[in-house]
């Protein structure tokens, strides 16, 4: 849950963004941008806050940036609010999450990582570094998005300003594509794990998963949006209690730090910036592991049924409790465990 602090108000000192001040008492926002973090099955968690703020019917959402899963929930939700509002747009999040959990080919899909770096590294590890295993192209994933997504709508004016990322392989720079670039070949390219598929290639250039580069993209959200307030939702846990022993664990907790890494600076950045730049920008965030128990051991490319149940129920709650906080909410990260962390539990 997002904690009650006060709010950080910058992006850079470079950029400044100013905007009229809200008043305090102005909850929930009446305009609203989304920071979307990949992260596999784990962005279930989002389509369940993105469900619950659709209910609330005076939030506009203005910019959303995402990457990886996330720029697929990012697609789905600008896709529904262009087409039919509020209510396309859960609709078409829905159709999307239970299909997911059904269908054989999306299933598959996810076994070898799915749109989650850090899923296919934890699934295989030293096999797939190795380069014992052949990639494969993303036909599920492009089937799946072609039928669930018009990306015509994405150019319309009631479609929110979208911001995806990418990473370029050429020089490791994040890509960013707005709504008049974005096409089935962009969601490919930022949910590409590279471990697992091949790179994907737009007008001549090779791409891998967005997450690697920001994920999501943060300082270009807050240097483009309209929005005073930005809401993160972040899907990889920041803590473990466990020391991890196994190859595994190990494995899992290094992919975690990584994801985080380039988050933890934008926020950082933002955070140090508001002495530094007259803005009125106000950030929070929605973190997985705070209502998801144990979601550090978990992995991200984890297809229970009732697992992925249970993100989408602890996201709805988390949003239910993000919007009866009131106004005055921060991004800061949560104060670190000084508890000694324990052993790896064994595994049965």
């Amino acid at each position: 849950m997002a904690q009650i602090a006060a709010p950080i108000e910058a992006v850079t000192a470079a950029a400044p963004v100013v905007r009229d001040q809200v008043r305090a008492e102005q909850w929930p926002p009446r305009k609203l941008s989304l920071a979307l973090q990949g992260g596999g099955t784990f962005a279930a968690f989002t389509w369940g806050v993105l469900e619950r703020l659709l209910e609330e019917p005076d939030i506009e959402i203005d910019t959303i940036s995402g990457a990886s899963a996330g720029a697929v929930n990012a697609l789905l939700l600008a896709c529904g609010l262009a087409e039919g509002g509020r209510e396309a747009a859960r609709a078409r999040l829905n159709r999307f999450w239970v299909r997911l959990m059904h269908e054989a080919s999306f299933r598959s899909l996810m076994l070898v990582g799915g749109f989650s770096p850090v899923g296919s590294s934890v699934a295989f590890g030293p096999t797939l570094r190795s380069g014992q295993f052949d990639p494969f192209d993303l036909d599920p994933l492009r089937q799946a998005l072609s039928r669930d997504i018009n990306f015509a709508a994405l150019r319309a004016a009631k479609s929110p300003k979208l911001l995806i990322a990418a990473t370029r392989i050429r020089d490791g720079q994040q890509q960013i594509f707005r709504n008049d670039a974005i096409t089935t070949d962009v969601a490919l390219a930022s949910t590409c794990p590279p471990l697992v598929h091949c790179a994907v290639e737009i007008e001549g250039e090779a791409y891998w998963d967005g997450g690697f580069g920001g994920n999501p993209p943060l300082l270009k959200l807050a240097q483009e949006t309209a929005a005073t307030d930005v809401l993160l939702v972040q899907l990889t846990p920041s803590r473990d209690s466990y020391v991890p022993i196994t190859l595994a664990a190990i494995d899992r907790r290094l992919d975690q730090i990584t994801a985080n890494a380039a988050l933890n600076a934008e926020v950082a950045a933002i955070a140090w910036a508001q002495s530094h730049a007259a803005c009125s920008l106000r950030l929070s965030r929605i973190a997985a592991e705070d209502s998801v128990e144990g979601l550090a051991q978990r992995s991200s490319a984890d297809l229970g049924r009732g697992f992925i149940r249970l993100l989408h129920r602890s996201g709805r709650e988390a949003a239910e409790r993000w919007l009866g906080q009131g106004a005055m909410i921060s991004a800061a990260p949560p104060a670190s465990d000084q508890r000694t962390p324990s052993a790896e539990p064994a595994l049965a």
